[in-house]
């Protein structure tokens, strides 16, 4: 698969040796885990963020980019500076709550394999915590591991 064969590829670079590596959202399936760990990939910590579907649906509803600066907004939790800023925020295409439904279907359809295939090294996080709650318990979970 061209995204193992990519990701393999960034893990064996001296920077990702070196420094460690982090992956957000990947592997989504068992396949791509036994994948991965077929290519050398030796995962040391796999965080699982707790968050209810509803509240999912309404980070990403309510998400917003500045397409000049890319910089994300959020219209209840983070709204972008009022006039020009808030005027040019923009919802990405995939940020409705049916395609963000059809996308927790899948991920739903896959976690547990995946949690499962990672078991002796997975750690759960209450990600409904406000950010710097849950940017902590990450933190205390990495420090453990070290």
């Amino acid at each position: 698969e061209l995204v193992i064969n990519l990701v393999a590829e960034k893990l064996r670079s001296p920077e990702c040796i070196e420094k460690g590596w982090l992956l957000d959202g990947f592997p989504r399936t068992a396949a791509q885990a036994e994948a991965l760990a077929n290519c050398g990939a030796k995962v040391d910590s796999f965080l699982s963020l707790q968050v209810p579907d509803d509240m999912l649906i309404e980070r990403v509803v309510g998400r917003r980019l500045d397409p000049i600066c890319g910089t994300i907004y959020h219209t209840v939790f983070d709204p972008p500076p009022t006039g020009e800023i808030a005027d040019r925020c923009i919802q990405r295409s995939d940020d409705t709550e049916e395609k963000a439904r059809v996308r927790l279907g899948q991920f739903h359809q896959h976690v547990q394999a995946v949690s499962d295939f990672y078991k002796d090294v997975i750690s759960d996080i209450d990600g409904a915590q406000p950010k710097d709650v849950v940017y902590n318990s990450i933190m205390a979970v990495m420090a453990s591991k070290s």
